[in-house]
């Protein structure tokens, strides 16, 4: 069965497999536009995460409103789902500047490419 955690999990991996791909340079990993090509890439998986962050929330809220949210301890659960909006909202909010700076990042690359006078595998 696909569950959101799962497929969180799934992200995360495909995440690790991104690091592990980039730690050294190969044919398909050291041109500056390979580079512009990943940073867009991260860039709008970043643009998706407040949205992710925010609705990790909702099965909390949707509990809570039925009145069945329990806190270890037996305590109210209202200061604590009043945490995890706030915790949640941050997170969200952070989210949001890792895409703002992603983008400049994107930007930034945009105009590099590769000098391939002098280069015999890019000469006709």
């Amino acid at each position: 069965m696909t569950t959101p955690d799962r497929i969180a999990s799934q992200a995360a991996e495909r995440v690790r497999q991104f690091n592990h791909a980039t730690i050294v340079t190969g044919d398909s990993w050291q041109y500056p536009p390979h580079a512009y090509a990943a940073i867009g890439q991260l860039a709008h998986l970043a643009r998706m995460l407040p949205q992710a962050i925010e609705q990790t929330a909702l099965p909390v809220e949707h509990t809570h409103k039925a009145g069945r949210v329990l806190i270890d301890g037996g305590s109210d659960p209202a200061p604590a789902v009043e945490h995890l909006r706030e915790a949640v909202k941050t997170a969200s909010d952070i989210a949001g500047l890792l895409a703002q700076a992603l983008d400049h990042v994107h930007s930034a690359s945009r105009s590099m490419g590769l000098d391939t006078r002098g280069l015999p595998e890019f000469e006709d």
